[in-house]
């Protein structure tokens, strides 16, 4: 049984769902809302307490200022304030892509409050050799959205981030735009087109641009994993990922998939992710 609530906090109001019990284990994504991670949470809700929830601006979670940019700092506020709406003193948390970087933003700012963070591929571009051609990337596929909307900038995102080629080909790494993040799967709903929107307009940037605070996280209690596709390599996630577990002196950690594997195969998913919290 899945339980659904509303939060308010500064600028937003929050959407957010609880099943199972257990253990509390925080899942998310950015953009990607509560209902991407619904089979995945419900492969762990038997022995764990899964929160899921839409990030402000998503799908349930409205904003007071529709043309607010939303930074990774203030999606960790929101996740605190859930966590503080639940009276837990402190959750285990999975977070993937622009997830995966509001976690290591809610580590650096409440670090008492995440007992284990598992960071699965987070597209922190700054910490690469080549972050400035990175980021003009990431300008040029806002600047498609602009110009030849959404359709076109999801193409260019996807092989910017090496999901397809330039002529929207499957690339070697994985299987295509049906498994890229956080992108539209078949035909897009109203709801799909305006997420998407959102994530070009005012989003991406933001999350793109995030530089990990590395002092605050290995100083910090929580223990803090770097998650991979097993067959993510090729993804611009898999360099952030690598890059990211060197700077943190830690082993990246293997997951079933690619960047998004845990839509593919929830059950063993569940099960790595087990394992890993529990090792």
């Amino acid at each position: 049984m899945t339980a659904t609530h509303t939060l308010r906090v500064p600028g937003a109001q929050l959407h957010y769902e609880v099943r199972g019990a257990g253990p509390l284990l925080l899942i998310m994504g950015s953009p990607m809302e509560a209902e991407a991670f619904a089979s995945l949470a419900d492969a762990l809700a038997s022995d764990h307490t899964v929160v899921t929830h839409d990030p402000r601006g998503i799908s349930g979670s409205t904003l007071d200022d529709p043309d607010e940019d939303t930074l990774p700092d203030r999606r960790a506020d929101d996740v605190a304030a859930i966590l503080y709406a639940l009276g837990a003193d402190s959750a285990d948390v999975f977070g993937s892509s622009g997830g995966a970087v509001t976690g290591l933003a809610l580590v650096a700012r409440h670090p008492d409050r995440v007992r284990t963070l598992v960071a699965h591929e987070p597209p922190v571009m700054e910490i690469l050799p080549d972050a400035a051609e990175q980021r003009a990337l990431t300008e040029d596929i806002i600047e498609t959205f602009r110009k030849e909307g959404q359709g076109a900038a999801w193409m260019r995102f996807m092989a910017v981030a090496g999901f397809v080629t330039e002529g929207g080909e499957g690339a070697e790494s994985g299987e295509g735009g049906e498994s890229a993040p956080d992108g539209p799967f078949g035909e897009p709903t109203e709801q799909d087109l305006a997420n998407g929107a959102r994530f070009f307009g005012h989003d991406l940037r933001g999350t793109a641009r995030y530089v990990p605070d590395i002092a605050a996280l290995t100083a910090a209690p929580t223990r803090v994993l770097v998650g991979v596709g097993a067959e993510s390599q090729g993804l611009i996630t898999y360099r952030t990922s690598i890059a990211l577990a060197e700077l943190l002196g830690t082993r990246p950690v293997e997951f079933p998939g690619d960047h998004a594997g845990f839509l593919g195969d929830p059950k063993g998913f569940a099960e790595a992710l087990r394992n890993t919290l529990t090792n």
